[in-house]
C-alpha cells in the first residue's frame, strides 16, 4: 500500500497496486504543469486508488479533449491524471507519494524538448540539505 497527499495534506490518496511504468518526462506540457525540468509519472489501476478529499477539494482542468489533470484547488499540487482513450488506468506523479515504492524509473522521454539547462548527465555536487551559500538565506 502506498500513500500520499497533496502540499497542504487536504487530499490524500492510496495505492493498493503496483505503479508502472514510470518515467521522467522532459515534454514542454509536464514541465509547465510540475515547474520543474521534469515530471517523474507513473501508472496505476483505477481499481487500486482511493482519493480521501473531506472538503471536496479536488479540481479538474481537461487541457486536451478527455485528457483531465486532476489538483487540490487549495495548494494547486497535481494528484492524478486521467485520459479517456484509457479508463482503466491513471497516471501519478511520484512527487505526491509519502511513502517509500519498490518500482524504478524505466526511462526519460522526451527528451529533445527538454529545457535547455537541464543536463542529464550532470556531476553536480549532492548535499544532504540547503547547499552551502544557501546557509544563511
Amino acid at each position: 500500500m502506498y500513500y500520499g497527499s497533496c502540499l497542504c495534506g487536504v487530499i490524500n490518496v492510496e495505492i493498493s497496486g503496483s505503479i508502472d511504468d514510470i518515467i521522467h518526462c522532459h515534454c514542454s506540457l509536464c514541465r509547465k504543469n510540475s515547474g520543474t525540468a521534469y515530471a517523474t509519472n507513473g501508472f496505476i489501476n483505477i481499481d487500486e486508488f482511493r482519493v480521501i478529499d473531506p472538503q471536496n477539494k479536488l479540481a479538474t482542468y481537461e487541457f486536451k479533449l478527455g485528457k483531465n489533470r486532476h489538483f487540490c484547488s487549495v495548494c494547486a499540487s497535481p494528484i492524478y491524471s486521467s485520459n479517456a482513450a484509457n479508463p482503466k488506468k491513471l497516471r501519478i506523479r511520484l512527487g505526491i507519494l509519502d511513502s517509500d515504492i519498490s518500482e524504478r524509473p524505466i526511462s526519460h522521454n522526451f527528451v529533445t524538448s527538454k529545457a535547455n539547462w537541464d543536463n542529464l548527465d550532470a556531476e553536480l555536487p549532492r548535499y544532504d540539505s540547503f547547499e552551502p551559500a544557501r546557509k544563511n538565506l
